[in-house]
């Protein structure tokens, strides 16, 4: 079996998984597993990202903007099912990346990362100042239905959490199938050394591009997601402190897969989540202390520990 299926097969057992405990949850395991996969979209974005060699402190602002475009879309264009709500927060997400990767695209390093950032920071000042989008106190955002059932149904009420789980499967098979590309293989290439990529004929801009507005992809649509199932929008989506616990996420799991986003984000929401009931004063010390012993000890992530059993056991 080749690799891309025997991923394609793995995550759809585990989406199928996902569906049989669903009924099974409490609502707030629910509701955590729903953030935790939506803030890993926006880390699958970055595994591709640093794949390529680029870290962005800035993908708060397709967060963002994939949240707002949701909540817009409830209101203004009175979007009822949160699959549509969805996919626009994608693509707003994706068509702002498309025209600010043109500038973005240019950098590298410290450079990208900081004028990344810089764009969120901008959003997050003119959401601030934005009375009609509820300046600081944001707007609530809410779906009558999702894939047609009523979210008051008992079935429609796990809409939400099915919607997140089919969009990481979709993402995670993307993403996989892309990296396993042509195209794709170039990613590694771009981050050892852009000139001989070059030199193969490839343009490196066009591939940064690309990848760019992919992450943008998906981060748009955990925007939307994160907004549906909370109810709410703020300013805080597009804060710098947003992009840098994405960046946590990216590194407690590692580039090694794209499930590890996945998992690396359920376990620091459970982290903090317990870290929070048990230390409510202390918590972020208790994650951040976390996160070094993961940088100390397991420099590749979490998902290296998966890795090296499975060299091991070959």
């Amino acid at each position: 079996m080749s690799p891309a299926r025997r991923t394609a097969l793995g995550l759809a057992a585990t989406l199928l998984l996902a569906g049989i405990a669903a009924p099974l949850l409490p609502r707030w395991a629910g509701f955590l597993v729903t953030i935790a996969i939506a803030k890993a979209l926006v880390a699958l974005g970055l595994l591709l990202l640093m794949r390529t060699g680029l870290v962005s402190f800035g993908q708060g602002l397709y967060f963002a903007i994939g949240a707002y475009a949701a909540g817009v879309g409830a209101d203004a264009l009175e979007f009822t099912d949160a699959v549509p709500m969805v996919l626009l927060g994608a693509a707003a997400a994706g068509l702002v990346a498309l025209v600010l990767g043109l500038l973005l695209a240019r950098y590298r390093t410290i450079f990208f990362a900081m004028l990344s950032l810089a764009f969120s920071m901008i959003l997050y000042g003119l959401l601030v100042q934005s009375s009609a989008l509820g300046s600081t106190d944001g707007f609530n955002v809410a779906a009558r239905t999702v894939f047609g059932l009523d979210v008051a149904s008992p079935v429609g009420r796990f809409g939400v959490y099915g919607l997140a789980a089919l969009v990481a499967f979709v993402g995670a098979v993307g993403i996989d199938r892309y990296l396993r590309s042509h195209l794709g293989r170039l990613a590694p290439a771009i981050r050892d050394n852009e000139l001989r990529v070059e030199y193969m004929g490839a343009s490196v801009r066009n591939v940064v591009h690309l990848h760019l507005v992919m992450a943008a992809v998906l981060a748009g649509a955990g925007g939307a997601l994160t907004a549906l199932a909370v109810g709410h929008v703020d300013p805080e989506t597009a804060y710098w402190t947003t992009s840098g616990e994405f960046v946590f996420v990216a590194i407690l799991s590692g580039t090694s897969s794209v499930a590890a986003p996945f998992a690396g984000a359920l376990i620091l929401e459970l982290l903090r989540s317990f870290a929070y009931e048990h230390a409510p004063n202390t918590w972020q010390l208790v994650v951040g202390s976390v996160m070094l012993a993961v940088i100390l000890f397991l420099p590749e992530g979490l998902w290296s520990v998966f890795r090296k059993r499975r060299r091991a056991a070959a």
